[in-house]
């Protein structure tokens, strides 16, 4: 039977129609503070927050990210979710050492790995207040900007933003079809034949009626929605984070 967590996390939806209204002060501390108790890769805790709720650099952000992505001037809070080997650099030095994790794909991937687990914890702890939120990836795909806008130090990096706030919310949700559980749960080893032509056709019908259903005109299969990944490379990204200090030396 599934209990009030569970059903939290199964009915996820990302929700952009922001009313603008602001979040109280011990509603967004909470929600904070519930990311902050999620696991870090050795307790080595980096990963920090920059909460914005200013609705000028809300605004920049919003002009310097990829998208168009209305929501983040929308929405009263624009939370960054940064990888920070800064602070560890701290804690190393004070402790007699030199940081060099950051320049690993290790520690490019440690930061990845609890930066999602902070934004999922973000979103379920908005959520969990009936208040909307929207991960927003594009403000890694040119970041520069927002490193400046932020004021970020070197050993940091934008890697991933979320908006939160009350929205207005249709009398039922109608949630995005998934691709079938059984291309997803790989019980003691990965299956490679999992996903047939029969059932990527299957999908494709099915995302396409969920669009016509939500009056998306504009969807399209998922065939198609992932064509970007054979092009959509993001070159800036690579850049800026070697510019910040993660050279993957190693």
């Amino acid at each position: 039977m599934p209990n009030e967590t569970i059903r939290l996390l199964q009915s996820h939806v990302s929700e952009r129609d922001f009313t603008g209204e602001p979040v109280a002060d011990e509603v967004l501390d909470t929600i904070v503070r519930a990311a902050q108790r999620t696991p870090t890769h050795r307790h080595g805790q980096q990963i920090s927050l920059v909460v914005v709720r200013d609705a000028h650099t809300r605004q920049r952000l919003y002009e310097v990210t990829a998208g168009p992505q209305p929501q983040i001037t929308k929405a009263p809070v624009f939370i960054l979710v940064a990888v920070d080997f800064h602070k560890t650099a701290v804690a190393v030095k004070a402790g007699g050492g030199e940081q060099h994790f950051h320049e690993s794909l290790e520690g490019w991937t440690v930061g990845a790995v609890d930066a999602g687990i902070t934004l999922a914890t973000l979103s379920t702890a908005a959520r969990s207040f009936g208040l909307g939120a929207v991960a927003i990836g594009a403000i890694r795909h040119d970041p520069q900007p927002v490193i400046d806008l932020l004021g970020l130090p070197p050993r940091t990096f934008p890697i991933v933003g979320i908006c939160i706030g009350k929205v207005n919310r249709p009398a039922q949700l109608r949630l995005k079809p998934r691709l079938p559980l059984s291309t997803y749960r790989h019980d003691e080893r990965y299956r490679v034949d999992a996903l047939t032509p029969d059932i990527l056709s299957a999908y494709d019908a099915e995302l396409l009626a969920y669009w016509r259903e939500v009056g998306r005109p504009d969807g399209v299969p998922w065939t198609q929605r992932v064509q970007p990944y054979s092009t959509s490379i993001h070159p800036e990204t690579k850049i800026i984070a070697e510019r910040q200090g993660f050279t993957l030396a190693e």
